[in-house]
């Protein structure tokens, strides 16, 4: 590719927080891609549960400082970055008082505050995408992990599709078997209206119960992907059956795989 930057947006990342598949494989797979000459950033969420001092975090002062208007509520911006050894990788992390705290928790936000998540995730996904445009980077992929990250896709093909940072940018999302721990917030649809989509933009997100589940998440990311990686086994047939439908590139998960050198090859092909 022209283009050798590429954008991860991980739920979560091994070794600031505890190794699970998923994390294990949103640190490996950045550094091997590196590792092929590509140039990697990670960005995450900054939950409490993060020991800055063990893993050397600090804020970007030229980074931080903007508002992010959620519901129409001011909410800054902090931004915070470490360096992931050996490979040298930096990794950005979202911070804000009003949704992470600021340490010593035992369980992630996620969890513990779950009525929050809505806002969470759009502040996660706007985050990111403030952030790269901050650092002038126009990543060539942009690679989405995990149900926090489900919102960035629809950002960036809809809000932010003609900014020089992402107008040249393909999504990939990557499918897990990991959900919210409960349905978003009622509001969690005007909120999105609120921050300029429109009920078209956001169709997906709707159901019968008028909330948003993380099955809907899930799909609203398909919708404004242009390539969908199955990263483990999926347990819900909906789901894949959307992704067929979608007609979409997808790459079917392989146990047998390197997922470094099958995710490459993916990545090309877009």
């Amino acid at each position: 590719m022209a283009n050798t930057k590429i954008l991860y947006i991980s739920q979560e990342i091994h070794p600031y927080l505890p190794a699970t598949p998923i994390s294990v494989l949103s640190r490996d797979l950045p550094q091997g891609i590196q590792e092929k000459g590509y140039e990697a950033r990670m960005f995450m969420p900054k939950y409490g549960k993060i020991n800055e001092r063990r893993n050397q975090l600090h804020e970007v002062i030229r980074l931080s400082g903007m508002n992010i208007i959620i519901d129409d509520t001011d909410h800054p911006l902090i931004i915070k970055v470490a360096t992931m050894q050996p490979s040298r990788m930096q990794v950005y992390f979202i911070d804000n008082d009003d949704y992470f705290v600021s340490s010593g928790a035992q369980t992630l936000e996620t969890e513990s505050s779950p009525e929050d998540n809505d806002e969470r995730i759009i502040f996660f996904a706007r985050g990111v995408i403030e952030t790269v445009r901050k650092l002038r980077w126009e990543p060539a992929i942009v690679h989405c992990q995990g149900w926090t990250s489900t919102l960035a896709p629809l950002y960036i093909k809809t809000l932010f599709s003609d900014d020089p940072s992402f107008r040249n940018s393909k999504v990939v999302f990557s499918l897990l078997n990991s959900l919210p721990p409960q349905d978003m917030d009622p509001r969690m649809v005007e909120k999105l209206h609120m921050d300029g989509f429109t009920d078209e933009d956001i169709s997906t997100l709707k159901n019968g119960k008028g909330q948003v589940d993380g099955l809907a998440l899930n799909k609203i990311a398909i919708d404004y992907a242009d390539g969908i990686i199955e990263a483990q086994p999926i347990e819900n047939p909906e789901l894949i059956e959307y992704v067929k439908a979608s007609g979409k590139p997808f790459l079917p998960y392989d146990q047998a795989a390197n997922p470094v050198e099958a995710y490459n090859e993916f990545y090309k092909s877009l």
